[in-house]
């Protein structure tokens, strides 16, 4: 085959950009949070004065002025050093430029708010980056940016990472403890983690610029100030180059922890069988043979999908590994979540303020909002005279698999021209019905749920149709029919129930 000519040879296309274009990444907001400490101050002087990197894909270069803007918070713990701190931050911003944002929020009372399970330290990082992101979402909409390509700039060094490896594998943790400070996590970034608090200071006596001291720092009762002054002392010592090896350390530990996250998330939604709004259900037969190294995170993943304010800790999956292991049983964890191993499933639920479906009248033609965001729906089906009733019936329940159902108008007791209503209620205790395909024989409702395998803490949500408050089923929403509302060949009339 003869080669084609150049001078046919479609023309290279180059996009290029509008001209004055300026990529979001580089005109969005960088929030740098400030405290008024050393690393803090040397934070707000080199974004101001020096090339940093904050991950935005340009490396280690220099950050638009007009980009940054300060972020003090003031936790209203240490009264009138607080006010100084305050005052410290606003002044040091104006003197390079930088606008800067004062939030005033009383810790001690969230704290205490919370009862024993307040910790001021904890509740005080909260606070700090919900308004971090608060005022990057400001930001980013004032100035028209994607919010993705905002950044907020911590101060965190050499030391915070090792401080907080030590800090974790006291408390007890696994990979993603010790992986400690990550350099990145969304839009917060911490291009300091390569200097040490020593470094930073240095930096600090050579521009002539001072800084905050807080006095709390000292108090060894805080975990933080122990391992800084008791335990990183010792190990220095003994190697004095413990921040690079950690460094290093906490690198190697995060990159593992990304990959297993990954595998975990795969395998998480390959075992879903179910989901809802306050409940999961995973194959709990294929999770046992899972390696327990993804098993673990796969729990652990699954309970805060369902509940992420779950406190959890490695006993908590344990108990959930071995309910799945034994296959039954249930267990109780943080947050009043429960496990429980049933029909081969796990299933994980949030506590509910509901306590299930409450009876309601369904009008015909019309619909009614159930729990879990579905939907039942009740219309008339024309039927021409010469159409197989019948067979009609049977392909529509086949078609549907069983989410919506024809059945016969009359033996409903509703009537095309006078209208009429359903009553839709939860299965009741001691509640018999005739299910389609066992010809005429009674069986208890509680009996049919067991056959279907609906979880106990699952069966208040299932929806029961009745001709009446006290009249008979006719529909067990998306299980099964009632053999005497089947259509038949006498069917003058179709009712359609569809749940959605």
């Amino acid at each position: 085959m003869p080669s084609v000519s150049r001078r046919y040879a479609a023309p290279e296309v180059r996009f290029q950009r509008p001209s004055g274009y300026v990529d979001p990444e580089l005109r969005a907001p960088v929030v740098l949070m400030v405290s008024g400490g050393a690393d803090s101050t040397a934070l707000l002087v080199l974004a101001a004065t020096s090339a940093l990197d904050i991950d935005d894909g340009r490396g280690k270069a220099r950050i638009a002025r007009e980009r940054l803007h300060v972020l003090h918070i003031n936790h209203q713990l240490r009264g009138l050093d607080a006010q100084e701190d305050e005052e410290f931050v606003r002044d040091l911003s104006d003197r390079f430029g930088i606008p800067c944002t004062i939030r005033r929020v009383d810790v001690a009372a969230l704290a205490a708010a919370q009862g024993a399970d307040g910790n001021e330290e904890n509740v005080g990082r909260e606070v700090r980056y919900a308004a971090a992101a608060e005022l990057a979402n400001e930001l980013s909409e004032q100035w028209g940016t994607p919010r993705s390509a905002a950044r907020i700039v911590t101060a965190h060094t050499a030391n915070d990472r090792a401080e907080t490896f030590f800090m974790n594998a006291i408390r007890g943790t696994g990979p993603a403890g010790l992986s400690s400070i990550p350099r990145r996590r969304n839009r917060i970034v911490r291009p300091l983690l390569e200097r040490t608090h020593r470094e930073l200071c240095d930096l600090l006596r050579m521009r002539g610029i001072v800084w905050r001291e807080d006095e709390s720092n000292q108090d060894t009762r805080y975990l933080r100030a122990y391992v800084r002054h008791e335990v990183m002392p010792v190990v220095e010592r003994r190697n004095p180059r413990v921040m690079a090896s950690l460094s290093t350390t906490c690198d190697i530990l995060s990159d593992e922890d990304s990959y297993l996250h990954a595998q975990a998330s795969r395998t998480l939604r390959d075992l879903t069988r179910r989901t809802s709004e306050h409940m999961m259900a995973l194959d709990a037969r294929r999770l046992s043979a899972a390696e327990v190294v993804i098993a673990r995170r796969v729990v652990r993943q699954a309970i805060l999908l369902v509940c992420p304010d779950a406190r959890l800790e490695a006993r908590h999956v344990e108990a959930v590994l071995r309910l799945v292991a034994s296959g039954h049983g249930s267990t109780a964890l943080p947050m009043a979540v429960d496990a429980r191993v049933e029909y081969g499933l796990l299933f994980i639920r949030a506590h509910r303020s509901t306590t299930g479906l409450e009876g309601a009248w369904l009008d015909v033609p019309g619909q009614i909002e159930l729990t879990g965001g579905r939907t039942l729906r009740c219309r008339w089906l024309a039927v021409g005279p010469d159409k197989d009733v019948v067979a009609l019936a049977r392909t529509h329940g086949s078609e549907w698999a069983g989410e919506s159902v024809l059945l016969d108008a009359d033996a409903c007791g509703v009537d095309r021209t006078s209208g009429g209503r359903l009553w839709v209620d939860a299965p009741q205790r001691g509640e018999l019905l005739c299910p389609l395909g066992m010809h005429g024989q009674s069986k208890l409702l509680s009996d049919l749920l067991n056959d279907a395998k609906i979880p106990s803490a699952d069966r208040g949500d299932v929806a029961v149709v009745h001709t009446g408050p006290r009249g008979p089923v006719i529909w067990v929403a998306g299980i099964r029919a009632d053999e005497r509302a089947k259509v038949t060949s006498a069917t003058r009339a179709l009712l359609e129930l569809t749940l959605c």
